[in-house]
């Protein structure tokens, strides 16, 4: 059997993306930076620009040519140190249960793989999600492939993962983007659990 979870607002009480931004360039800097993003956050809020432009732009406002390595061990003590204190412990619980039913568990996030992947790995799950660009060593700002939301989570569950080898699928989210990984599984959880 295969469980499919969303991560943030699913897993976790908050969502990474700005509690990791935060954690990597400060409080003082992350509100000054959300007061210079502020028309695009509100045009994305406004339904003006969609998820996956908005996102690029902060990733790049905060990130954009930063050397790749040390963004990642920036991004690996958030996944070590932090996660834990954001996670719901009703949905830890379900995750535990399909482990030890010995389900196949994978989380599908819009959220960026570099600061989900060492949690993951320590957790035993499999992670499918957006990636960051990088060339020459930096950070382009911009996504490698495309934002992990929506339909993209469908195509990339079916890119790494053959559903015909599973009887039966789980699926857990919690908001619009998760709607169409929800359609795959033969049991969905839409903002609650078992």
């Amino acid at each position: 059997m295969l469980a499919l979870f969303d991560f943030d607002g699913t897993l976790t009480t908050k969502d990474s993306l700005p509690d990791f931004i935060k954690f990597a360039v400060g409080a003082p800097r992350y509100y000054l930076g959300l007061l210079q993003l502020s028309p695009i956050l509100v045009a994305f809020k406004l339904k003006l620009i969609p998820n996956d432009i908005a996102k690029e732009k902060l990733i790049a406002h905060f990130f954009k040519c930063w050397d790749q390595d040390d963004f990642q061990h920036i991004a690996d003590q958030y996944s070590i140190g932090c996660i834990d204190k954001i996670t719901k412990p009703e949905a830890m619980k379900r995750i535990s249960w399909h482990q030890t039913q010995g389900h196949k568990v994978v989380i599908v996030s819009a959220s960026m793989e570099c600061w989900l992947k060492k949690w993951c790995e320590r957790e035993a799950i499999e992670l499918i999600a957006t990636r960051l660009e990088t060339s020459e060593g930096k950070l382009t700002g911009r996504f490698a492939g495309k934002n992990c939301y929506g339909d993209e989570k469908v195509a990339r569950i079916r890119l790494a993962i053959d559903l015909s080898e599973f009887d039966y699928v789980f699926a857990y989210g919690d908001s619009r983007g998760d709607k169409a990984m929800l359609q795959l599984a033969d049991e969905q959880f839409y903002r609650y659990y078992k």
